[in-house]
């Protein structure tokens, strides 16, 4: 059917797209490695009291991976509204065809490629509950029950809606490499600290 070959070609263009994001975001991180390497930030001074260049970090380096972060991150956002807009088009042949698996798909594909990582694991602790749902260090983390990185303020919404779900069921969406994993994790009290046994960091900007 021409819908369905519709549907393909626009599945393979967002997929296209994706393989470009990722690229650009290694690009990103490599310029913040730079600046971490550099121990700076986007806006730390790069003179001295005297006005001139700092001789601890490596100005032009700094300068040039600052520029680099600032156009990439303008190029992230233009790539993404490709990919919003290649969603559409996903959508729309989907929901015209024929197949019943097509609206599944069609939100399949949505969820991995519209969810952004907005925490990173950094600790697991044997034998936790955090263990035990197959969380890893490094896992960063897509969704976390109802949150997600749009609606994520800071690490307080984690506690709460953690203290509110005890022995219950919290769906998580984890990246772990390129990959992504549906996992539910069951917060409750444990021989260790807590109700999880990790330890999640929010993810700056450049990094997602």
């Amino acid at each position: 059917m021409v819908v369905d070959t519709e549907l393909e070609e626009a599945k393979a263009a967002v997929l296209q797209l994706m393989n470009e994001k990722d690229k650009l975001e290694a690009e990103l991180q490599a310029a913040k490695n730079i600046l971490d390497n550099n121990r700076v930030g986007m806006t730390d001074v790069l003179v001295d009291s005297q006005g001139f260049p700092r001789n601890d970090i490596d100005v032009y380096q700094v300068r040039h991976a600052r520029h680099k972060i600032i156009c990439l991150q303008n190029d992230h956002k233009a790539l993404m509204l490709k990919i919003e807009q290649g969603l559409h088009k996903v959508h729309k042949f989907a929901g015209g065809g024929s197949q019943p698996e097509s609206p599944s798909t069609s939100s399949n594909l949505q969820e991995v490629f519209l969810l952004e990582p907005f925490l990173r694991v950094n600790l697991v602790s044997p034998g936790s509950p955090a263990e035990l749902a197959g969380i890893q260090v490094d896992d960063l983390i897509l969704e976390f029950g109802s949150i997600s990185n749009s609606n994520f303020k800071t690490l307080k919404d984690i506690g709460t809606l953690v203290e509110n779900s005890r022995y219950k069921n919290v769906a998580m969406k984890i990246k772990r490499g390129s990959n992504t994993f549906a996992l539910t994790l069951i917060p409750r009290p444990w021989s260790g600290k807590g109700l999880l046994g990790c330890n999640v960091v929010p993810l700056e900007a450049v990094e997602r």
